[in-house]
């Protein structure tokens, strides 16, 4: 049975029938509501904290899914996971697919330098340091040109590193 039918809280049940509304109303191929029904599932999935599980829908939703931006989407979801799961590398490798897929999307931007500034934060030699921050800053300043009233922390870090000029986000 599909996730969306298992759903029992009001919240699941409500956006499981205005999604279905919609894929009713709108015309879709088959394929495009079959890619849907599974990252549909695998956000319900995630939501719960069945990674694996979410996981296996994204890669079905991935198989069926041929527009760019629903794809990004998807990408930056396992990106998501594999973060929270300490897989910092399929991570890099997920938000760098969604970055690929769709360039204004400050979150897979903003993700992708929180963890080169991880790494570059445990890194030696001081030079593999200063290149892993040098990552972070040029993927946070392509999240906040972006975005420019998010990622504040971020912004603050760009100034008092000199990364950035502190004139750039006003």
């Amino acid at each position: 049975m599909p996730r969306t039918q298992r759903n029992d809280n009001f919240v699941d049940r409500t956006f499981t029938v205005i999604a279905d509304t919609i894929l009713k109303l709108f015309p879709a191929s088959k394929r495009e509501k079959e890619a849907f029904a599974y990252y549909r599932d695998g956000m319900s999935a995630q939501g719960d904290g069945e990674y694996a599980e979410a996981l296996a829908n994204y890669e079905a939703a991935l198989e069926l899914e041929e527009n760019a931006y629903d794809r990004s989407y998807i990408h930056y979801n396992m990106g998501l996971i594999y973060a929270s799961n300490g897989d910092r590398e399929k991570a890099l490798v997920a938000y760098t697919e969604a970055i690929n897929l769709n360039p204004r999307l400050p979150q897979a931007l903003n993700n992708t330098a929180v963890i080169y500034h991880y790494m570059g934060e445990r890194a030696e030699p001081e030079e593999e340091q200063q290149r892993l921050f040098d990552l972070a800053a040029e993927y946070w300043l392509r999240a906040i040109r972006l975005a420019p009233n998010n990622y504040i922390e971020a912004q603050n870090w760009l100034k008092t590193t000199g990364r950035a000029d502190i004139n750039a986000f006003f």
